[in-house]
């Protein structure tokens, strides 16, 4: 018979991806004597998909991650092996920031920060079952009888709650390639009320990249100046490389026209809902029948590994089929596949069952966060993984939560549409999400959360006094721009239009035009050249944002005190232009009475929300 041990932490996070990763770190950097439980410890911070951390919308998670003292951006700075900046052309609002990493190397990077921070102990161990009956406390039990008693627990299980993998006709449980899936803990959610949905993903074959003829493909280096996540990073930590890109054929397209019924998904194996944000190629033939190609990006998964990562052709055709469509693809004829891609299915919650701070509203002491949410990608589920862990050490030790708003960042908009809308399909973040995008850049992360990470534990020492160094130097910076003035005609010398008003402008009131560019200012006062290269650049887009954000930020305190806006019983949603026809009926059939009762239907947006409380007004002004 074994040995019954009980141990006791304030804060149990099973699963160790990067959801459970930020979960635990965050959960010890609070204070928190925290045990992150997972099979194999050494497939922590796995890049299970793709190797590549950011993204449009994703590189702005990853960038408050940092700014509240977590693992994600610096794994990735330590780790990338190619660094570029997505929407360079665009305006700093929509830029996303993202690194090709080393799939070694990341991992690495998320272990070392984990293995060292203290109060944090890693454990092997499958978690089987929970025992919620405890007022003040959850028993989490294991597969070899080990028992851990725990204030506060994280589920963060990914695609392993009763994972199922589709490769063609071919079916078997696991909860990623080589791992099995996690049907005991998933029987017990069952149990818990909680509501399960069913959600899939898929993957594309591993390429190995010595048998591909890149002369065939066109080269994609990266950036000249990288741009890097973490304000700790000093600079690229490792030998950068190139990616490549190629396309799909019409042959390619046929092949698999041809064996569409032999796909897991349109075979109908398959019943969970899969990402339309990242369709399968067996989606995108049959509903791009228009399209000749599909672009494919050729992504090494590390500098001593040959496996390259087809991003693009994620499929779940059989195995023979894949390397028939594979082979008509430019520079892939002779291609060796290393494993082949899949489909999976797996078991999530709703998240509309869980409150703002991720806690089962079951169970108080039961957080939820990553793919078990709904979500896809390794940010979203990072940056749940934080919020839960935080919240989790506050509910353990007597602490504030927590709770970040939709005008506070793009973590607040992924928590605050999820516990609201839920995830009719894997949820993924983008900027059109964020209503208030224009606040939330990438480059401002720092300032938006870095105090507030201060404030709650999360951000130690090291970044605080980074933190303050930068803020210091941007506000005499900016000081020193206010100081700079010139008369109207002084500026038209220099080719700068202003009105003859006989006012000065200062050079920190130009930087704020998009028509005036360091070498205008320069020309007009050499002295601007004395100021570093990053704090001018970063002032610069301060200022040329400085009044979108003040509107904005006006913007999401009038919706605050609108929530409680009653809504006209007899609103006629059919005949309101701008709502779309999917939330006319949603509108007609709920009938809420104010906007806080709409603002929790389910697909449900910040715009249409603002057309009902105009509407709503106009009602009111009219009687």
């Amino acid at each position: 018979m074994k040995a019954f041990h009980v141990k006791h932490y304030d804060v149990a996070v099973i699963g160790g991806g990067h959801a459970g990763a930020e979960a635990a770190d965050a959960a010890a950097r609070r204070g928190a004597r925290t045990a992150l439980i997972t099979p194999d410890l050494g497939r922590i911070g796995e890049m299970s998909c793709n190797p590549a951390i950011g993204g449009v919308g994703k590189g702005h998670l990853v960038r408050e991650i940092d700014a509240l003292g977590g693992v994600m951006g610096l794994a990735a700075d330590a780790a990338g092996i190619q660094f570029r900046l997505l929407n360079r052309r665009k305006g700093p609002a929509v830029r996303g920031p993202r690194a090709q990493c080393d799939r070694q190397l990341y991992r690495i990077a998320v272990q070392r920060r984990l293995a060292a921070r203290e109060g944090l102990d890693l454990i092997a161990g499958e978690a089987i079952d929970l025992d919620l009956d405890r007022v003040d406390r959850i028993v989490v039990r294991l597969a070899d009888d080990t028992t851990f008693v725990a204030g506060a627990v994280v589920l963060t299980t990914g695609t392993f709650l009763r994972g199922c993998i589709h490769i063609g006709e071919e079916s078997f449980s696991a909860g990623r390639i080589g791992e099995k899936a996690s049907v005991r803990l998933a029987d017990r959610i069952a149990e818990m009320d909680l509501p399960l949905g069913r959600l899939k993903t898929g993957t594309p074959p591993r390429l190995d990249g010595r048998s591909i003829d890149f002369s065939q493909t066109v080269s994609q280096p990266g950036d000249d100046a990288p741009e890097l996540f973490s304000q700790l990073s000093e600079g690229v930590a490792v030998r950068q490389v190139d990616c490549h890109i190629s396309r799909t054929t019409e042959q390619t397209h046929e092949v698999i026209r041809t064996n569409l019924h032999r796909s897991a998904v349109y075979g109908e194996q398959v019943v969970g809902v899969g990402p339309r944000y990242c369709p399968s190629i067996e989606d995108k033939v049959v509903r791009f029948e228009d399209r000749t190609s599909h672009q494919i990006f050729l992504e090494p998964e590390g500098l001593d590994d040959d496996t390259v990562y087809p991003n693009g052709i994620s499929t779940s055709l059989p195995k023979e089929i894949q390397a028939s469509f594979v082979a008509t693809i430019p520079g892939l004829e002779s291609v060796r596949i290393l494993q082949p891609g899949y489909a999976i299915e797996y078991d999530f919650v709703d998240p509309r069952s869980l409150s703002i701070d991720l806690a089962a509203r079951v169970c108080a002491r039961l957080f939820l966060a990553g793919q078990i949410n709904g979500t896809t990608g390794y940010e979203e589920a990072a940056a749940q993984g934080l919020v839960a862990g935080t919240n989790a050490a506050a509910l353990a030790l007597g602490l504030p939560t927590l709770n970040l708003g939709r005008d506070q960042a793009y973590a607040g908009v992924l928590v605050d549409d999820l516990t609201r809308s839920g995830a009719s399909e894997p949820y993924r973040m983008f900027t059109s999400r964020a209503e208030y995008r224009l606040m939330l850049r990438c480059d401002n992360a720092d300032q938006r959360l870095t105090p507030l990470g201060r404030e709650l534990g999360l951000v130690g020492d090291h970044r605080w006094e980074v933190f303050e160094r930068k803020t210091s130097d941007l506000r005499h910076g900016k000081m020193q721009l206010e100081r700079l003035t010139a008369t109207a005609t002084e500026l038209r010398g220099a080719g700068i239009s202003a009105a003859q008003d006989g006012c000065e402008r200062s050079a920190w009131a130009l930087m704020g035009r998009s028509d005036v560019d360091d070498a205008a200012l320069e020309s007009v006062w050499p002295e601007v050249r004395l100021i570093d290269d990053a704090v001018l650049e970063q002032l610069q887009i301060d200022a040329r944002y400085a009044q979108y954000e003040e509107r904005q930020r006006r913007d999401a305190e009038s919706l605050r005190r609108s929530e409680a806006q009653p809504l006209p019983p007899d609103i006629d949603y059919s005949a309101l232009s701008g709502l779309s026809g999917e939330l006319r009926e949603k509108l007609d059939a709920a009938r809420p009475s104010n906007l806080g009762q709409a603002s929790r239907i389910e697909g449900m947006t910040p715009a249409a929300l603002t057309l009902l409380l105009i509407h709503a007004k106009r009602k009111r002004d009219a009687a």
